[in-house]
């Protein structure tokens, strides 16, 4: 499976942004979508996940009510709108595409080892 990753760029604090990640390949073999970020300097860290099959969502902490993640069947994508971004969102977001190894809980989707596939990251900027 392939993810492409877009809709990153400069934003200023309180704004808002709308990412996208195109799925494309093996689409039927995976299971759940999750949005990861990374800082310069800091570890991977989880900011959104959603199951194809019945569009359940999980939520970091840190993004909970600003964020929303969505997908669109039809068309292979997963969106994750952004709104009231901070100078601390400011990181390379990826998508990735998690296997099906049953229908797991949030410590699963919430962690890199539940994906297998990574796209490229796409970068946000957040100006104070």
């Amino acid at each position: 499976v392939q993810l492409q990753a877009s809709g990153g760029g400069l934003v200023q604090a309180g704004g808002s942004l709308r990412l996208s990640c195109a799925v494309s390949g093996r689409t039927f073999s995976h299971h759940v979508m999750g949005w990861f970020r990374q800082a310069p300097g800091k570890e991977r860290e989880f900011v959104a996940a959603i199951r194809w099959s019945d569009a359940n969502t999980y939520y970091g902490d840190s993004v909970e009510a600003r964020f929303t993640i969505s997908r669109d069947n039809a068309k292979n994508t997963v969106f994750l709108q952004m709104n009231s971004l901070k100078s601390e969102d400011t990181a390379a977001y990826y998508c990735a595409a998690g296997p099906f190894s049953g229908y797991r809980g949030r410590y699963h989707y919430t962690r890199t080892p539940g994906y297998d596939s990574w796209g490229q990251g796409t970068l946000v900027t957040v100006s104070s």
